[in-house]
């Protein structure tokens, strides 16, 4: 290479989140994926449970009883809060628009799954010991604003309104994978005071709730 040849090269420039980034592109994916590892893991250990049959504590006998809402809810739960982690890489979204779409399709049906079984456990599984009216009350509130927010953003996107698309979406996005924000929520309470009792538990658990929510409103209007 000639001395005139470097001097007329010009430096290559790096864009934010581009190739020359590296890691930040991937960062939001990446933690959405730890956050929901934890409710996966959880749900991983369910399904292991249900399969070696019934284990004798009458807290899982609601269950062994009906299988079918908590298998469908840990399944949907899991691929929503995983594959939805990569419709936040912006890069990859972009480059791969197809697999956009087809992975959008498989999380709205993933999506009302974890919803609607959610919804349905709480209306028709026995209680257990520390879930009271007020928790109930938040999980019909929230599982009902995740199913009407997901429905929301498929007719925004089939009128190609992406913005109204994207922002329910990701209202939905932060009310399903809130098991893993209440994981953290509730953590403190249990090693500085003890046992959750009903009220501080229904409190806690919204908490984790409303952070999400909190959190995807600022990313909304940020974008």
């Amino acid at each position: 290479m000639t001395e005139s040849s470097v001097r007329g090269a010009k430096p290559e420039k790096v864009r934010p989140g581009g190739r020359g980034a590296g890691a930040p592109g991937w960062m939001v994916p990446t933690g959405l994926i730890m956050l929901s590892a934890i409710p996966v893991v959880a749900g991983a250990l369910r399904l292991g449970e249900l399969a070696g049959g019934p284990t004798g504590d009458p807290a899982d006998a609601r269950f062994f009883a009906a299988p079918l809402p908590v298998v469908a809810h840990i399944i949907g739960a899991s691929l929503y809060g995983i594959v939805g982690a990569f419709q936040f890489a912006r890069r990859f979204r972009r480059r791969r628009p197809a697999w956009h779409r087809m992975a959008g399709r498989v999380l709205i049906v993933c999506g009302l799954v974890t919803a609607l079984s959610g919804l349905w456990m709480t209306v028709f599984y026995p209680r257990p010991e520390g879930d009271g009216d007020l928790l109930a009350a938040f999980r019909l509130v929230f599982g009902t604003a995740m199913a009407v927010s997901i429905v929301l953003g498929f007719a925004a996107v089939r009128r190609r309104d992406l913005r109204r698309h994207r922002a329910w979406m990701t209202r939905a996005y932060a009310i399903g994978v809130a098991a893993g924000t209440q994981a953290f929520t509730q953590l403190p309470w249990m090693l500085l005071v003890g046992p959750l009792t009903e009220t501080p538990r229904a409190l806690l658990v919204a908490a984790g709730w409303f952070i999400n929510l909190a959190v995807a409103e600022w990313v909304i209007r940020r974008r």
